[in-house]
Order: structure tokens, then sequence, then C-alpha cells
């Protein structure tokens, strides 16, 4: 088997979506021989890349300041050519802008994955001129192709991939579950938990006055938001936290803050919510839920759709009906499902290197 030296730049490495799937595939690349290079602006996962075997350069593909691109593009192009790279992969668009102009003279291919709808315009067209561009869900992929006319020839849809050694009910850490438990008073309770940054675009506002319903049919319902607040989301958590308390609910619902063992709190919980008001890309969060047998609750449109199976494994709610997603919550009560099996067979983390490898050799040759 041919071994590359593949190169994946995204914005930074903090928390979300796009940053596991890069740790994941940086560690999954150097158990397969592969060079595994992330070049990033840094962030708490830069470790466990290097952990994993991989190399982290730590260079400005973040910021948008367009003072600084010239200085950028030469220093990446300089750290490019001492890198040479035979694919770069690129999951953003600053980082695809400065990739695009660096990589002049490079014999590298260049892979792009749309991760999100982008607004359309010129900035966001830059994901479609690479070699070979990976979408995340079939819906990124109608969003692409209307808005860019790009050619099937040179898209694949590969769902994001879900570990399924790590969502996966036999290797849970059980000292965790018993504390985070007892911690926020979950034990004997029916557990409702949202996931993901503290957000607007979340709508973190109809889950709150959606369990104030369930309340009423389940008593024992307890809710916890589990996500991180970024300083200029201060002012929107702070509305959330006057909400609940308006609403009585200040014992029904805790915030976590972010967690960083978030299989486990999917098994703790009898229900997951996706309660977000723009679509989301993939869904990885819906995935790794059902990967557990934890039911899903989703907003009915974007890359979940490829996910959830309505009354098999969750159920699907108009944006911001509080009726319905009540509703939808206390009926999750009644579903039993094989989740594991299901994830592995259509969303695993396998499928998704061994795909994403099968384009690298596509364009390389």
């Amino acid at each position: 088997m041919e071994k590359f030296r593949v190169v994946q730049v995204l914005p930074e490495l903090n928390e979300g979506g796009v940053e596991r799937g890069t740790v994941e595939s940086s560690r999954e690349y150097v158990k397969k021989g592969f060079e595994s290079i992330v070049i990033s602006n840094g962030g708490k996962l830069v470790s466990q890349i290097q952990v994993d075997g991989g190399k982290h350069y730590t260079f400005d593909v973040c910021s948008k300041n367009i003072l600084t691109v010239l200085l950028r593009i030469v220093a990446l192009k300089k750290l490019l050519n001492k890198i040479n790279p035979d694919i770069i992969h690129v999951r953003s668009r600053v980082p695809a802008w400065l990739v695009y102009f660096a990589k002049k003279n490079l014999k590298a291919k260049i892979i792009s994955t749309v991760h999100g709808f982008n607004s359309v315009g010129f900035y966001s067209s830059i994901m479609t001129k690479a070699d070979h561009i990976i979408c995340v869900s079939n819906s990124i992929k109608e969003y692409i192709q209307t808005n860019y006319q790009t050619s099937s020839d040179i898209i694949s849809v590969i769902p994001r991939g879900v570990d399924t050694k790590l969502f996966n009910k036999k290797n849970l850490d059980k000292d965790f579950k018993n504390d985070f438990k007892n911690k926020y008073d979950l034990n004997e309770k029916f557990v409702v938990s949202i996931v993901g940054r503290v957000t607007q675009l979340k709508d973190y506002e109809t889950f709150i006055k959606a369990i104030l319903e369930v309340k009423k049919s389940i008593p024992n319902v307890r809710a916890i938001i589990v996500g991180g607040v970024r300083e200029d989301k201060k002012e929107y958590f702070d509305s959330l936290k006057k909400l609940i308390k308006d609403l009585a609910l200040e014992n029904t619902i805790t915030f976590t803050g972010s967690q960083s063992k978030i299989a486990e709190v999917y098994d703790i919980s009898n229900v997951v919510v996706s309660s977000s008001k723009k679509p989301e890309s993939f869904g990885r969060a819906v995935a790794e839920a059902i990967a557990l047998n934890t039911p899903v609750v989703a907003t009915n449109h974007g890359g979940v759709k490829d996910i959830i199976i309505e009354n098999e494994n969750g159920f699907f709610f108009e944006i911001g009906d509080v009726k319905e997603l009540s509703k939808k919550i206390i009926k999750c009560g009644q579903l039993n499902f094989d989740g594991l099996n299901y994830i592995k067979s259509n969303f695993s983390l396998e499928n998704m290197i061994e795909k994403t490898i099968a384009v690298y050799k596509g364009v390389h040759h």
C-alpha cells in the first residue's frame, strides 16, 4: 500500500466536530503507516495529535485579517515546501485560501472537506477549488452542486465517522458516570441532554421550554446542557439562566460546561436533543448518541436526515416547535434498538477513513 504524507489544515484545535474528526483521522493515518501532519493555530487538542504519533505545526491559518495575508502566504509556502506533502486536506475557508496561494509549485494534491452550509459567494467558493471535494452528507452535496454547479465526478459523500470503540457501551468509564450522576442529581431520573457550545443557533430556549412541558408528564425529568460558553456568548448564556429561573426550572435544568467524556454523557441520557436552527451538516452528536442506544430528537433538516430513522431510533420536530419537541421526547421512552450495529454499518470511523484514503489514492494517480 502506498504511504502518503498527509497534511490536514484547519483554523484551530479546541472543541467541535471538525476538530475531533481531524484528531481521529490523524491517529488512524499514523496506524496505517502514513505520515500525518496537522497545521492549525493551536488549541487544547494539539497534544493528542502528538501522543497519537502525528506532527503539529502552529500557524495562523485562523485570522481573516487581510493586512497580514501576504506575509502568511509566504510563510506557509516555506512551511509546505519544507514538509513537501503528497496530500493537503483543507477543512475550512481561511486555510483553503492560504493554501491555494501558498501551494504554487508544489506537487501536492488538494482535498477539501465541506463541513457546513457556508454562506454562498466568492469567499466560500474556495472550498470547490480542489482536486476533490468531500461532503459530509447528501444535504451538503446538494447545496454545493446547486450553488457552484460542481461536477459530481469530483465530489464524494463521506459521512463523518463515529469512533465505535469510544462510543461503545463496553468501553465506558463507570467511575466518571457515577460521579457525574451524583454531581448533577441524575440517579433514578429521566435524563434529557443537549450537547454543544452555547450559541443562539443551537436554540436552547426551545429546549428549555420543552423541558417545562415534559415535566408535566414526567415529573422526575432532569435536563443537562453540556457545552462551553465563549466570552462573546456570555450575554446569551445569562439570558438562558434567566429563562430557567423565570420558569422555576433551576432544580431541573443544569449547565455542566464542556465535558471531555461525551460518550458517558450520552449513555447516562435517556434522550439526546439536537434543536439547532441551522441545519447541521452531518449531525455527529446524533450518530454518537445512537451508537450508545440513546434515542435522539432533532430538528428536521440537514445531515441528521441521513441518520435518524423515525420511530426506530429517534424523531424529528420542526424548528422552534416546543409542543412537538416535548411530545417526541416523551415518545422516546418507548424506543428500543441496536444502535451500535446500525452506526457500525453506516457511519463508522473505519468507513470514513477507508473512503477518505480511497479519495487520496484517486487524486494521486
